[in-house]
């Protein structure tokens, strides 16, 4: 079976201009045209194209796609290979940043006592400023928000290194239930649930029961949450806000 070039475009999410254009530099060439000159894409086209789309989104430049797909000493098992290294990599350094993202958002904090060097260590690219304007808008009148204020301004950059970690550590506990199958109203979920809601309160304001489905309900209505909980492992944002709410019904 072959494809027109409109067809793959649609199936692989990208312009029938840019594998005009794969096509020109020879990174894609159809393996077959029809008699009025039309191109036409087999399986093993498709293949390739899905190779050359997930090195592209890496960040490879095209030149280097060409070389890489190209090499005659590679072959199926070892593109897998280099794909999960490249990918296991980036999952790596996206879980540092949510976490990073997570702990600024929940500190809501106005003004971190930490250098320009520290707060590098310690949040990467994300500055936690940012949201400063709208967490006061939100929650400045509220005993929570100042609680969290006073301590945030107390703590060192070792404090938030040694938060993050903490977070980062329960985060892949709470991945790998989930990936376990066991259900968000079950009772090791609902014990995660009870250390995020205790971890809250040790580092930034009292969090009652109250209080922390309301912080369940934000993971879903609120964008930014959902995508840094979804950026983790899809389905975490639902599956974390049922274990609070479960864990909040039974020790009401």
């Amino acid at each position: 079976m072959t494809h027109s070039v409109g067809m793959v475009a649609r199936l692989a999410g990208v312009t029938v201009r840019t594998l005009h254009h794969y096509d020109e530099i020879g990174l894609l060439s159809p393996s077959g045209r029809t008699s009025a000159g039309y191109r036409r894409y087999d399986d093993n086209d498709l293949d390739r194209l899905q190779q050359i789309l997930f090195y592209r989104e890496l960040g490879f430049p095209l030149e280097e796609i060409a070389t890489i797909i190209d090499d005659p000493s590679s072959n199926p098992t070892e593109h897998l290979r280099r794909q999960h290294e490249l990918l296991s990599g980036r999952i790596g350094r996206l879980r540092e940043m949510v976490s990073a993202i997570e702990l600024a958002m929940e500190a809501k904090r106005v003004g971190i006592q930490l250098t320009p060097e520290e707060r590098f260590e310690v949040f990467g690219d994300f500055n936690p400023d940012d949201h400063a304007a709208e967490a006061e808008e939100r929650w400045g009148g509220t005993d929570a928000y100042r609680e969290s204020n006073r301590r945030a301004g107390q703590y060192t950059k070792e404090d938030w290194l040694r938060n993050k970690a903490e977070n980062a550590e329960w985060g892949e506990r709470l991945v790998a239930l989930m990936d376990s199958g066991a259900p968000a109203d079950g009772p090791q979920a609902m014990a995660l649930a009870e250390e995020h809601r205790q971890l809250v309160t040790r580092w930034f304001y009292e969090c009652s029961y109250e209080v922390h489905t309301g912080l369940a309900d934000m993971y879903l209505t609120d964008p930014r949450f959902t995508a840094y909980y979804e950026n983790i492992a899809p389905g975490m944002a639902a599956y974390l806000s049922e274990a609070i709410h479960a864990n909040a019904i039974t020790n009401a």
